[in-house]
């Protein structure tokens, strides 16, 4: 493999030229710090003293020194086939394609990291698609002096072998001792002793603007550190993950997944395993999974080999500004009940289509990934007082969990949205037999959308299940549900199977 020579760093040298220092460039700069040089200051001028807040760039290279050589490098053979690969799988890029058109947003949105090196089937044109030999590559890290390494779920997908390297050059035959595909945490355990192992930190601990870093083997080189701040916490991503990433901007590239984020501490935060790309390689976003949530997964794994998970019922969405207007809340904050399943632990304790949670156990839903995201971290069985928003009122409701391999799940519960001549819809009634097609037990037919309804994106066949949380069951209670309405209305929709609220603006 040819490399090609590095060129001069021309954007560096224009920088420095300009006067990237605030300054006229390099000569002014060495001149105001040059006592033969430096002219003779100006009449002293009345000035109030500005604040200031101590900045100190952070030296990463103990934290290097001393917990790199517990990262490992993970090499994984398997095999892959196409008709697996079209169904949702990653490919030898690691890109995740859900939807082999190419048209699924979300296909696009986010790949996974993992650098395999395996071949794909050449045209996959009928018959039997043969499974073909497979390669990846990824990171890890070493948490106990006995073998146990923490890693990513899709790193070891359909591994057959798995090798880990260590810094020192020795190599182990790994054992998956489990690997959680819905947080996307895998435990490893290699046969070895009195290795070195990182510190756990607390994400608890961890703030926005916060200097991490990063080390890994992008693209097969070993320990490659990068470095970058904490962009965001709570991040919830489009892939449904009941996870609330840390997002940074730490260069990541295929071969980073599943190695560590390390705080200035010298402390684990994350395993870093997504990044935001459009063309498969880093572009500013990175996305990390909680320490705290991979050491409740690990346990599990190491204590009984499977991960339990939560379950309450119910699909949720952003409140915005429209909602929280049509609903009177204060602020537009908590996770927007879309729709209920029924017989499960939200139907049993009452919750409508239409119900705001804000909080969880006293604790605060700002966004409605917080809601998956704390669910995610309790336990099957658990009870959970939940403070919702119902028609303009507060209300206190609780909650078992269920476990979320439990199948015991019936068509999910309505109660949905309204229109009027305001919203520029046309409806009817649902037939007894368009209700059975559909699932719902009322409802009403968009035969027209115009003005405000079709700007929201309703369209014809849409069936209108609510306004504003009120059943719309004739179009009189749509146009009174509209009619006490001052700037929009939430809609609830079914378009298929899929229910969704739709803000639509009144006023």
């Amino acid at each position: 493999m040819n490399y090609a020579p590095l060129k001069k760093p021309r954007l560096i040298v224009a920088l420095l030229a300009a006067g990237a220092l605030g300054g006229a460039g390099i000569g002014a700069f060495n001149a105001m710090h040059s006592p033969a040089t430096a002219a003779a200051p100006p009449a002293a001028v009345a000035s109030t003293p500005v604040a200031t807040i101590p900045m100190t760039l952070p030296d990463f290279s103990q934290i290097t020194e001393r917990f790199g050589p517990a990262v490992v490098n993970i090499s994984v053979t398997g095999t892959r086939n196409e008709a697996s690969m079209a169904q949702g799988d990653r490919d030898e890029s690691g890109e995740r394609d859900n939807d082999p058109s190419g048209n699924d947003a979300f296909s696009e949105f986010f790949r996974r990291f993992q650098q395999g090196q395996g071949q794909r089937p050449g045209s996959g044109r009928g018959g039997a698609q043969p499974e073909v030999p497979a390669r990846g590559q990824g990171s890890g890290f070493i948490i106990s002096s006995e073998g146990i390494i923490l890693t990513n779920a899709h790193v070891v997908r359909d591994a057959i072998e798995v090798t880990v390297k260590l810094t020192d050059r020795r190599e182990f035959r790994a054992k998956v001792l489990g690997a959680d595909p819905k947080t996307d945490v895998a435990v490893l355990k290699i046969e070895a002793k009195n290795l070195p192992v990182v510190t756990m930190g607390k994400v608890s601990n961890l703030r926005v603007g916060e200097w991490v870093l990063a080390i890994g083997s992008p693209f097969g080189f070993e320990n490659t550190v990068t470095a970058g701040v904490v962009s965001a916490k709570g991040r919830s991503l489009p892939d449904d993950s009941a996870v609330a990433f840390i997002q940074t901007d730490v260069a990541v590239n295929p071969g980073n997944s599943g190695g560590p984020l390390f705080n200035t501490r010298g402390e684990v935060v994350g395993i870093n395993s997504q990044i935001y790309s459009r063309s498969g390689g880093y572009q500013g976003l990175s996305f990390a999974i909680p320490i705290d949530l991979a050491e409740k997964i690990k346990n599990q794994i190491v204590a009984t080999g499977k991960v339990e998970h939560a379950r309450l019922g119910v699909s949720v969405q952003e409140v915005n500004q429209a909602f929280a207007d049509s609903f009177k809340l204060d602020k537009p904050e908590g996770a927007l009940v879309s729709a209920v399943e029924g017989g499960t632990p939200a139907d049993r304790a009452g919750l409508q289509p239409g119900d705001v949670i804000r909080k969880l156990n006293g604790q605060p839903v700002v966004s409605s990934g917080d809601l998956p995201a704390m669910i995610g971290l309790a336990m099957p069985g658990d009870t959970v007082k939940l403070e919702i928003w119902r028609q303009g009122a507060a209300k206190e409701i609780t909650a078992q969990l269920a476990n979320a391999s439990d199948k015991s799940v019936q068509a999910a519960s309505k109660k949905e949205a309204p229109a009027k001549g305001k919203l520029g819809l046309a409806l009817r009634p649902l037939q007894p037999e368009e209700k059975q097609g559909a699932g719902v037990n009322g409802g009403m037919v968009v035969q027209q959308a115009s003005g405000p309804s079709a700007m929201a994106g309703v369209q014809v066949g849409d069936v209108l299940i609510s306004v504003n949380g009120i059943p719309a069951t004739d179009i009189d209670q749509v146009r009174e549900a509209v009619a006490k309405s001052d700037k929009s209305v939430a809609l609830l929709i079914q378009r298929g199977r899929n229910k969704i609220f739709v803000p639509v603006s009144v006023g």
